[in-house]
């Protein structure tokens, strides 16, 4: 590439994810199948509980996995992006499979997302009841990992999903990247380096290590949450920070962020990548929010090892105000 080229400032849509485009996708998409009940899982009616369902992947994080064949973090991956989405529902994440799709079989990669699955299974306390393992040489190039779990929980269980202007949000630290935001991290670190080179923050860890640390699993959330009666919970995946505008159009105020780790830093250094498209995309250092009345609030971060990050303010513009950025 041109000196002129690397450069460039890089953005989510221009290395092949547009989100405004990707919700727009999945919002045809539910609204050919049917309603769904829920912002982070599909909730069936079953009597006095729901049944609800999630499911989701690793994304673009495979190939980096791929790159240095270390795949033993992936399968906590696969997991934590399923049971965190159930933990901000409000509903207790109770079983799990996957759906491996490989080009050729591979025992020895197979063999490490196992161990991952059974260690996030295990952290989380949840049953991994079965899987499926596909050949699609004519389908998949290298290899493609899903999930879905299975939760439940009572009806008065379940989060209401609208912060009340005067909320005050309540924030926990995420691990790293996570699972989004990969195609740009990729593209950014790969300009001028090798996933095998020294992580510069942290030249005893390889950049590729750094990518893959494992989601944070949330799921010991849950019970501190319902006790603290929250109105609210967004779970930071794609999007960054504006997933907190699905808990209503209000303006949320972000005071105090958790500090971005370094991994961020070197993202957006190498990709010359803006402030605004970082927080669009990636979580910087926050991974999970809850809006609670100020008592609840500041007893819920006291007794579950968070801390209050910001407020809800009175206002329908459905925007979130952090580091100096306004992001709708």
């Amino acid at each position: 590439m041109s000196e002129e080229s690397d450069n460039e400032g890089l953005t989510y849509a221009e290395t092949g994810v547009d989100i405004d485009a990707s919700e727009a996708a999945t919002a045809a998409l539910i609204d050919a199948a049917g309603e769904f009940e829920g912002d982070y899982a599909g909730l069936v009616d079953i009597g006095d509980q729901y049944l609800a369902l999630a499911t989701d992947g690793v994304g673009t994080k495979l190939l980096v996995a791929e790159a240095i064949e270390d795949y033993s973090t992936i399968g906590i991956d696969c997991l934590a992006m399923n049971v965190n989405d159930l933990v901000a529902q409000g509903v207790k994440p109770v079983a799990f499979v996957d759906y491996l799709a490989v080009e050729e079989p591979d025992d020895a990669m197979a063999e490490q997302i196992g161990d991952g699955l059974r260690a996030g299974a295990k952290e989380s306390n949840v049953a991994l009841v079965g899987g499926e393992t596909a050949v699609l040489p004519d389908v998949i190039k290298g290899f493609d990992i899903a999930g879905a779990c299975a939760g439940l929980a009572p009806k008065d269980a379940i989060f209401p999903g609208e912060a009340d202007p005067g909320d005050l949000l309540v924030g926990w630290a995420s691990s790293g990247v996570h699972s989004n935001g990969l195609t740009l991290a990729r593209e950014a670190v790969t300009r001028n380096h090798e996933y095998t080179d020294p992580f510069p923050p942290n030249p005893e860890r390889s950049i590729a290590e750094e990518l893959l640390e494992p989601t944070r699993l949330y799921t010991d959330l849950l019970g501190p949450l319902q006790e603290a009666g929250v109105h609210g919970v967004a779970h930071i995946t794609g999007g960054g920070w504006t997933n907190l505008t699905r808990l209503g159009d209000h303006h949320y105020e972000i005071t105090d962020p958790f500090e971005a780790q370094p991994v961020f830093e070197f993202i957006q250094a190498e990709g010359n990548v803006s402030d605004e498209e970082m927080h669009r995309t990636f979580n910087m250092g926050t991974g999970f929010v809850a809006a609670a009345s100020p008592e609840s609030a500041e007893q819920l971060a006291e007794e579950a090892d968070g801390r209050v990050i910001g407020e809800v303010a009175e206002s329908e513009d459905g925007a979130v105000e952090v580091r100096g950025l306004e992001l709708s």
